[in-house]
């Protein structure tokens, strides 16, 4: 099952990720405070990589990142995703976001985790939905618990410790 390429919520429209997003990627890519708890800035090669990677995940599971605006605005503020993720091996979905630093502290990230969250449970049927951050970023773990996630452990991701939460869903 998809979920839609495009959504809106009360202060954010949300865009499918596409061809014409790598220039925006690269930038936040290369944006040290964006990326300063995402693994640190970027090269070309590793931008192009996530880049390609999460297109072809929209076009094998019909869902993956959207680009994030000002619901009546047209520069790009962020990202939001769910996404396939494999955790010790368990294929499992994923909730993420990032937006550039004029953005932080505004609720924006809790509203689009909140709809991408509703159409996992709602539209693709998850029983579960996990998020990772590093035990580091405190912010983005308040984000996580406001909306319904649960921290669980700490794991191993990409050579680094995170800190993994997940929601279960209720009938």
């Amino acid at each position: 099952m998809s979920l839609p390429e495009s959504f809106v919520t009360p202060r954010l429209r949300a865009v499918r990720l596409t061809h014409e997003h790598l220039g925006e990627i690269r930038r936040m890519h290369l944006d040290p405070v964006v990326m300063a708890s995402l693994g640190g800035v970027r090269t070309e090669a590793q931008t192009v990589a996530y880049h390609e990677r999460n297109l072809r995940h929209w076009d094998q599971y019909g869902f993956g990142v959207w680009i994030l605006h000002e619901r009546d605005g047209s520069e790009i503020i962020g990202r939001t995703l769910l996404r396939h993720l494999a955790v010790d091996g368990v294929d499992e979905v994923e909730v993420g976001y990032a937006f550039y630093a004029p953005y932080w502290a505004r609720g924006l990230a809790t509203e689009a985790t909140g709809v991408c969250l509703a159409m996992g449970r709602e539209r693709l049927g998850l029983p579960s939905i996990v998020a990772i951050t590093r035990p580091s970023n405190l912010a983005s773990q308040r984000v996580l618990v406001k909306s319904g996630l649960i921290y669980e452990r700490d794991m191993a991701h990409e050579g680094t410790v995170h800190a993994l939460f997940r929601t279960a869903f209720t009938a």
